[in-house]
């Protein structure tokens, strides 16, 4: 049993056949687990280089806002969630109303790492997608110490028809720079996550930037057809339209 438990690792990050050593973990084992713990909490602390991100964004023709929720830092962000979903007034005065199609906000969420690593090469896939379907995705807006929920306060200050939300997802111990988006249509305080809909662990050793352009492409074509988001949007498209197994 435990050579087809072995042969199993070479599929999955997750932690199986480990092996033991009396009623232990193995020594290297163990010490792969400290340090991908490490790496979870620092990815959680992790602050996002707002400048850099911005030069990025701005290379892929993106005019850029950096904005802030209330919580003015990151451990009120973590121990008061309502916070990181309300807009910080000043931050709010600098949003103007440009009626986009599709709003961008880029939030550093619970891995700022994640949205480092992974959001402009995702949006230089994409962008052009958008682009393909008639939908001029921008402007970008970066927030920080933000909740997903503080897209729906952007999106209705820019008066967006709908919002798209970069997240930095929760780490786990087998990705601590997973990349979620969040789709909700006619953006507004007050929607709930039911109304939203989500492409998450968007990374290459995750769900690969292109085939996440595609899935984010079609839900926004539909989304526009139908005028909705969120649990009453699915996706339809045929088996054979979706990405193969890596």
């Amino acid at each position: 049993m435990a050579e087809p438990l072995a042969r199993l690792r070479r599929f999955t990050t997750a932690r199986v056949a480990l092996g033991r050593a009396g009623n232990a973990l193995p020594t290297a084992a163990h010490l792969d687990f400290v340090e991908a713990h490490a790496m979870a909490r620092d990815a959680v602390h992790a602050v996002l280089d707002v400048d850099a991100l911005a030069a990025e964004l701005a290379a892929l023709g993106l005019p850029v806002t950096a904005v802030r929720s209330r919580a003015p830092d990151r451990h009120t962000y973590l121990v008061r969630p309502d916070l990181g979903r309300t807009l910080d007034a000043a931050a709010a005065a600098r949003l103007t109303r440009s009626d986009p199609a599709l709003a961008l906000v880029i939030a550093d969420g619970l891995s700022a790492t994640a949205v480092q690593r992974h959001t402009a090469p995702f949006l230089a896939e994409a962008l052009p997608r958008l682009a393909r379907i008639g939908v001029a995705a921008g402007p970008a807006v970066i927030a920080s110490q933000a909740r997903v929920a503080l897209g729906d306060a952007i999106g209705a200050r820019l008066g967006a028809e709908a919002v798209a939300v970069l997240i930095g997802e929760r780490p786990g111990l087998s990705a601590p720079d997973s990349l979620g988006l969040y789709l909700t249509w006619n953006p507004r305080p007050g929607r709930t996550d039911a109304e939203r809909n989500c492409i998450s662990n968007i990374r290459p050793a995750g769900q690969p930037y292109a085939a996440a352009a595609d899935t984010l492409a079609w839900l926004v074509g539909e989304m526009r057809r139908r005028r909705l988001t969120g649990v009453a949007l699915k996706d339809e498209r045929p088996t054979g339209a979706l990405p193969a197994p890596a």
